[in-house]
């Protein structure tokens, strides 16, 4: 697990033994895990194992899967394709957010569009101004 953020649920906090009680696991469980890669706690200067509340969370998870009856090489898997779901709808939210942001920019053009039309007959007669708007109204459809 990464340490991208160094606040909230990654700022590394609890030793091991506190980590194992938190989780209800013996500290050499969390040894072996940290060795299969299920978990990389931080380290203090002194190399001493700190973990976070979001590996707290994660041993948590590893432990109900476990509990569950999936073995070790199953819950790597599980929590691969669980960080990769993650990762996606993180993604799709940001491109969400920008299909958002050009439909607003779109309208926004148009309505510039529309704008500019009408000042285009500004000194017409309302015959012209409407046959104006309908057409710049027929092309916006065909778009």
């Amino acid at each position: 697990m990464a340490r991208s953020d160094a606040s909230g649920k990654d700022k590394p906090l609890y030793m091991i033994s506190v980590a194992a009680e938190l989780t209800g696991m013996h500290p050499q469980t969390l040894r072996v895990y940290e060795q299969k890669g299920l978990v990389n706690p931080g380290r203090s200067r002194g190399n001493t194992r700190l973990y976070s509340q979001g590996d707290i969370e994660r041993l948590n998870l590893i432990s109900k899967l476990t509990d569950e009856g999936i073995n070790l090489a199953g819950v790597v898997r599980i929590l691969d394709m669980r960080e990769r779901a993650l990762k996606r709808d993180k993604e799709i939210d940001e491109l969400r957010a920008r299909v958002r942001s050009l439909e607003d920019d779109i309208h926004e053009l148009r309505m510039r569009e529309r704008i500019t039309a009408l000042a285009r007959y500004d000194g017409a007669g309302p015959e012209q101004v409407m046959r104006g708007l309908l057409e710049t109204h027929l092309e916006d459809d065909d778009e």
